[in-house]
């Protein structure tokens, strides 16, 4: 007789290799779920015109940006 065939088979539950398999797709969807009630619960508020810098305040910055950018001749 073949040594096969004496093995009493598993129900499917008891083979934990399933359980690897079953529980990846089953974090992610977890995680999916929590990080959309987070969007959900705790948006951002919006920028006020008055907290964002002006122009002239970063003319500055631009223009020591724009020189360290440029080709030399």
């Amino acid at each position: 007789m073949n040594q096969n065939m004496l093995k009493p088979v598993l129900p499917w539950w008891r083979v934990p290799m399933v359980w690897l398999v079953i529980a990846g797709p089953a974090v992610v969807v977890a995680a999916s779920i929590a990080t959309f009630v987070i969007a959900l619960r705790g948006g951002d508020s919006p920028v006020r015109e008055a907290a964002a810098p002006q122009a002239e305040t970063m003319t500055p910055a631009t223009l020591a940006r724009n020189h360290a950018a440029a080709a030399r001749r």
